[in-house]
């Protein structure tokens, strides 16, 4: 048994804004059942109730500089699972977690920096753990935290590090200002260190100053080492590929199975898939779209728009998609120019497509049991989510082959493309359109998606034998 302190801006169900927090979600709670020792810290942010909660730690000083900073610590426990809470309302009691739609906050570095530094008080004072497992860049900056003022302290002896990269996309670069800010040494702002074409980079200094660093899936592991995925990192991750794995992300299937979500209108299963037509009838009527012909098919899309996404594909592609025999419902939010596309798209197709600009979980569980088809053209995908989710609801994905979407859909559960151009998305949605003409051949895929178990259990186990690796 490992004792692992997991630190991460984001955990469900106390703040979320995407698949991140779903794995700090569930997988604490996986490795508990493998008989693990697992504590999570993330920020208190506005939306983190407080609500059963208790005060451990009531003045904390964090020390940047010359600028002090005063925290609090809460405790909680959630579903066996003890999660702490780094309380400064200054930096964290705001409506969003990282920035408006417009910006990012620009004291991110600031905000970041004492979160991780707050993190390290748990570990001194309140939760020792063999094994610190940090999640993207904004827990980054508790590695070479330690390396520089946990060297000699006796909490930290024999204590190992494990990064995780949840998405290379999003480093944390900031001006070359912020080593002031982080309360990191300039000797630190070398090509060696923190520094990234002239900028600060938090991500670079979790992935210097681990031991070892994983991601989310097998393929985006070995993608991120490359210049055409790797955002400028890829020569640091060739440097450290001796200790880079990739581990695929699960799902939690008491949240997301046909046969009991508590967000649908009908449930089902494989035995029985009627009501999968009754959550499609009805999920048209929701989204105002005629419910008149069932046996056209329907394709779900539920994501952040932004161009990581491939919906640059669709806009190259809309009119010949937009032509075919089939209706679209679209639930997402993100760069305004595809919010737009989308909301024209819908415009001039108003019987075949629409739309919803936001963030809705029950609505994205109804999208995914009534939909007959999930569409992620991703440019890249570290992992992805909805894919695996389709799979259980019986949505057969259409998916490019990238990341996680390639390591999780086969010819046998899904259709894939490899070019990244709208020709090859557009011959892909048509092959599944083909197929779904044949309702023998279908059902027999959505069956064999739905038998397909991408759970914890698994990924959990990889875990928990890194873990060990690193402790021998």
């Amino acid at each position: 048994m490992s004792k692992i302190l997991m630190v991460s801006s984001e955990a469900a169900p106390f703040a979320k804004t995407g698949g991140l927090a779903d794995v700090l979600g569930a997988l604490p709670l996986a490795l508990g059942e493998r008989g693990e020792e697992v504590a999570v810290v993330i920020p208190r942010f506005r939306q983190v109730s407080l609500s059963g909660a208790r005060r451990v730690y009531d003045s904390l000083p964090i020390q940047i500089g010359t600028t002090t900073h005063t925290v609090a610590l809460y405790e909680t426990v959630h579903r066996g699972v003890t999660f702490y809470f780094v309380d400064c309302p200054p930096l964290f009691d705001r409506e969003f977690l990282y920035g408006t739609g417009a910006a990012e906050y620009p004291d991110n570095a600031t905000r970041f920096a004492v979160f991780s530094r707050a993190a390290l008080g748990v570990v001194k004072y309140l939760f020792r753990p063999q094994v610190l497992h940090l999640h993207d860049w904004q827990a980054a900056l508790v590695a070479p935290y330690v390396k520089r003022f946990f060297a000699q302290d006796p909490t930290a002896l024999g204590m190992k590090i494990l990064f995780t990269i949840h998405n290379l996309g999003y480093q944390g670069i900031f001006g070359p200002r912020a080593m002031a800010e982080i309360g990191l040494g300039q000797d630190l702002f070398t090509p060696n260190g923190l520094e990234f074409y002239g900028d600060v980079n938090l991500m670079k200094g979790g992935l210097l100053f681990s031991d070892a660093i994983s991601t989310v899936s097998p393929t985006y592991a070995r993608e991120i080492q490359t210049p055409e995925y790797g955002f400028g990192l890829d020569g640091v991750l060739r440097a450290r590929s001796s200790v880079l794995s990739g581990i695929l992300n699960g799902v939690d299937y008491a949240d997301w199975d046909p046969a009991t979500d508590v967000h649908l209108p009908a449930h089902y299963s494989e035995e029985d898939l009627s009501g999968k037509q009754e959550c499609k009838r009805q999920l048209l009527v929701e989204f105002g779209l005629p419910a008149d012909d069932l046996q056209r098919p329907l394709i779900g899309i539920v994501s952040r728009f932004a161009s990581q996404r491939g919906f640059d594909l669709i806009a190259e592609a809309a009119g010949q998609l937009a032509g075919l025999n089939v209706q679209m419902v679209v639930l997402g939010n993100g760069e305004p120019k595809y919010e737009e596309m989308f909301q024209n798209l819908a415009w001039f197709n108003h019987e075949k497509v629409a739309v919803r600009i936001g963030y809705n979980n029950p609505l994205a569980h109804r999208i995914e049991a009534g939909s007959d088809m999930f569409l992620m053209p991703s440019k890249y995908e570290p992992c992805g989510l909805n894919q695996i989710y389709s799979l259980r609801y019986g949505t057969v994905p259409v998916v490019r082959a990238t990341g996680g979407l390639d390591d999780t859909i086969d010819a046998e559960t899904g259709f894939k493309f490899q070019d990244y151009s709208g020709a090859a998305l557009l011959t892909a949605v048509q092959d599944a359109v083909e197929m779904f003409g044949d309702q023998e051949r279908w059902q027999t895929m959505m069956k064999t998606g739905m038998r397909r178990d991408f759970s914890w259990a698994a990924s959990a186990g990889q875990y928990s034998d890194l873990y060990r690796s690193l402790l021998v």
